[in-house]
């Protein structure tokens, strides 16, 4: 790998300096038009009003960003296509893993309050894997001379869109359960007030952030979001009886040994017991999201050749039909862009209790180191013959997971869990503030890298 980077850097020396302005070029499209939603959602002059911007989030959330899916990830996606592509969503778990990884080193170096180690170990693993990669491929291919040729959009969306499913899953099994409130720190509070409060923030009032890539977060909420739930339920001896883990298990029930689930709850260990519980408290219905609807659709659709036939190709009786997502689809980039410049426009979050240490060990693990550790990740898949041979953007897209800042949604997981929530928007800030400058270094890397591996 360093070998590598040293052949990278004694050729960039040697670059001319239209090289470098083909690399940085897309990410000052994409700078124009966060500046401008910054601009617009200023709060001095609010020419556009923050409930606007939220308006724009849920369209993107549930329109536009699904139709952009659909309509490249179906016309590119094949049998055979799935059997080649089978590392990009190993490459999320992979990215993830080392994430973790990282995350626990900030957390031995930087140490943050105690509360918040599994929070930090959260931000540096996970990593924006839709919208930003989405709109980066978007202006790298909006460029005439791009590396990448021709079809250069479409493949590049097919490849980000097939990654999603995978972290949508991660989010609302791992993170979800990772992000409850830590048993130690949780304020005991009379069962019927411990969620009372919540439903009276209004929808304008809370930061852009958290409806940026889940709108509807508020509606999301369960009995036990805001509870250390796993905590109490594998912690029975100090924090629970076996009267109230009963009564957890057989909510709904009217008691009794005929019940057929009773018999079986009696009958069963209680760490599967434990187990169970958990899993059917895991919103594992939330992963049905409108992006990840289109993803299935389309990698169903594409799947089936007769299918496809009719959604996409110049004589398909429902040409039109695409035709017109296409066009809807077109609005996602500029649309994620602007809302990143009305959530830059709030300004810096007040309260975050995370430390300025940590708030840069994050940043810096997340947008420095990860991304070097990516570029070996990547560049020993490609000696393991496990890429796509000769698909430069195949091998862009892999190393572009490893440079995202934090996703934004894991904002919204904070909120939900009421977790963390101003250290969750303070740091996204920070991350996304300086990524404008990481991602134009390693996007002039990777440039140049492409033509090594």
């Amino acid at each position: 790998m360093f070998r590598v980077l040293a052949e990278v850097y004694q050729d960039g020396m040697k670059t001319s300096g239209q090289d470098l302005l083909s690399a940085i070029i897309p990410l000052l499209k994409l700078l124009s038009l966060t500046v401008i939603g910054l601009i617009l959602a200023h709060p001095k002059k609010q020419i556009i009003p923050r409930a606007t911007f939220k308006l724009l989030s849920k369209l993107v959330f549930a329109l536009f960003l699904p139709c952009l899916i659909f309509t490249e990830l179906g016309e590119s996606m094949t049998l055979e296509n799935i059997m080649q592509w089978w590392f990009i969503p190993v490459n999320v778990l992979v990215t993830t893993i080392v994430g973790c990884i990282l995350g626990y080193i900030v957390v031995i170096i930087c140490r943050p309050p105690p509360q918040l180690n599994r929070f930090t170990i959260i931000m540096t693993a996970f990593g924006n894997s839709g919208n930003l990669p989405l709109a980066v491929v978007g202006s790298v291919c909006h460029t005439k001379d791009n590396p990448f040729g021709a079809h250069c959009h479409s493949r590049g969306v097919a490849y980000v869109s097939f990654a999603q499913w995978v972290a949508v899953i991660l989010v609302y099994t791992l993170v979800y359960h990772m992000m409850e409130p830590p048993m130690e720190f949780y304020e005991i509070v009379e069962e019927g007030t411990e969620i009372g409060e919540q439903p009276s923030v209004n929808d304008t009032s809370r930061p852009l952030l958290v409806d940026a890539e889940w709108p509807g977060i508020e509606d999301k909420e369960t009995e036990h979001s805001k509870t250390p739930f796993i905590a109490k339920i594998f912690n029975s001896i100090s924090s629970v009886s076996q009267g109230t883990l009963s009564d957890i298990d057989l909510t709904g029930e009217t008691g009794g040994n005929s019940s057929p689930r009773s018999i079986r709850c009696l009958a069963e260990p209680k760490m599967v017991r434990r187990i169970r519980i958990v899993a059917e408290q895991t919103p594992i219905q939330h992963i049905l999201q409108p992006p990840t609807i289109a993803s299935l659709l389309a990698i169903i659709v594409g799947m089936v050749p007769q299918i496809k036939a009719f959604f996409f190709g110049y004589d398909a009786p429902l040409s039109f039909l695409t035709d017109s997502l296409e066009i809807l689809a077109g609005a996602t980039v500029p649309s994620v862009m602007l809302i990143l410049g009305g959530m830059l426009a709030e300004g810096r979050p007040n309260d975050s209790t995370l430390g300025i240490r940590t708030t840069i060990g994050v940043s810096v693990a997340r947008l420095l180191v990860l991304p070097v550790l990516g570029i070996g990740i990547v560049t020993l898949a490609d000696k393991l013959n496990l890429l796509v041979h000769g698909d430069a953007m195949y091998k862009f897209v892999l190393l572009l997971q490893y440079t995202t800042p934090s996703a934004i949604l894991l904002g919204a997981i904070a909120s939900l869990r009421g977790y963390a929530v101003q250290e969750a928007s303070a740091l996204l800030f920070w991350q996304h503030v300086f990524a404008l400058f990481s991602l134009s270094l390693y996007i002039v890397i990777y440039f140049k890298l492409l033509s090594y591996i």
